[in-house]
């Protein structure tokens, strides 16, 4: 029984961050159509600046509390300087070619953003760990675990409602929806559509990026920390659906316990068995759970 406990809160908690990384990536394929390779990179981004900016807040001798506000400062900065540059400077001028050239064009952003860590922080780690003892520990039965793991999850309950509500309940959220669903009716009836691109892709970066900043205390921060993510955040969309946020849930939900299974069983599967997670969904739902093969939907 204690050890289902722990494969379930430890795989919630994965999943928690994971959710927001992957709800950046399917929000930019719903509006833009874009299959952005270089996501993981702006979630390293986040994770970089965080430990600089806590490390920075630390260093002036600043109240621990100020650790939480410095992650989210560090987000914003990262969506606020990367996603202009990157979105009107280089993928705008790709707008309307084969998919294929979008990815590959991602691809050597993705690169590019790699070396750009390594010169900017170098190769050496970085820890952070102020923010994760604010929370100090919770106990369940003879377990005890972090209770920064269980604000994770909050946050992440959070950020997905409030996607969904600013999506289906506000005036912009519906020009968004009516970009995703035609771009050129929208268009024709007036909606600045490059816009709109703008927003989704600097609300994907935010989403990375607050990811990353999130989970920064949790990990060394060190060059390769895209790689995973970006493969695991394009698991969890194809497992839940191509843009869709219900799918996206799910699938960071399925994604989390499997690894948490198989890191408490058979700690060697701990990346096979996503795979086989989603090889089996693949096999009876080639288009997601939450995804039909005519729509394209948030």
């Amino acid at each position: 029984m204690n050890l289902i406990l722990t494969i379930l809160i430890d795989g919630l908690t994965y999943a928690s961050w994971l959710f927001i990384v992957a709800l950046g990536l399917t929000l930019v394929f719903g509006v833009l159509k874009i299959l952005n390779v270089a996501h993981g990179s702006f979630y390293a981004l986040g994770a970089y600046a965080a430990a600089t900016l806590v490390g920075w807040f630390a260093s002036l001798k600043l109240a621990p509390e100020l650790s939480l506000v410095a992650m989210l400062l560090a987000a914003v900065s990262v969506a606020a300087l990367v996603a202009p540059l990157c979105e009107r400077g280089l993928l705008r001028v790709f707008y309307g070619r084969d998919e294929v050239l979008l990815v590959l064009v991602t691809f050597a952003l993705f690169l590019i953003m790699e070396d750009a860590t390594k010169l900017i922080w170098g190769v050496n780690p970085l820890y952070v760990s102020e923010p994760y003892m604010l929370f100090g520990t919770v106990d369940f039965g003879p377990q005890s675990y972090v209770g920064y793991d269980f604000m994770l999850v909050a946050v992440a309950a959070t950020v997905g409602y409030v996607v969904w509500w600013g999506l289906n309940r506000t005036r912009m959220g519906k020009i968004v929806l009516a970009v995703i669903h035609s771009e050129e009716v929208a268009s024709s009836m007036g909606v600045n559509v490059s816009r709109i691109y703008t927003l989704a892709f600097a609300t994907g970066i935010f989403l990375a990026s607050l990811g990353g900043a999130l989970t920064a205390p949790m990990i060394s921060v060190q060059p390769g920390v895209s790689v995973a993510v970006v493969i695991v955040s394009f698991a969890v969309v194809i497992i839940g659906g191509l843009g869709s946020i219900p799918g996206a849930a799910i699938g960071a939900l399925i994604v989390g316990i499997a690894r948490s299974a198989a890191v408490h069983i058979w700690p060697v599967a701990e990346l096979f068995s996503i795979y086989v997670v989603m090889a089996i969904v693949l096999m009876f739902r080639p288009e997601g759970l939450f995804q039909r093969i005519q729509a394209r939907k948030i």
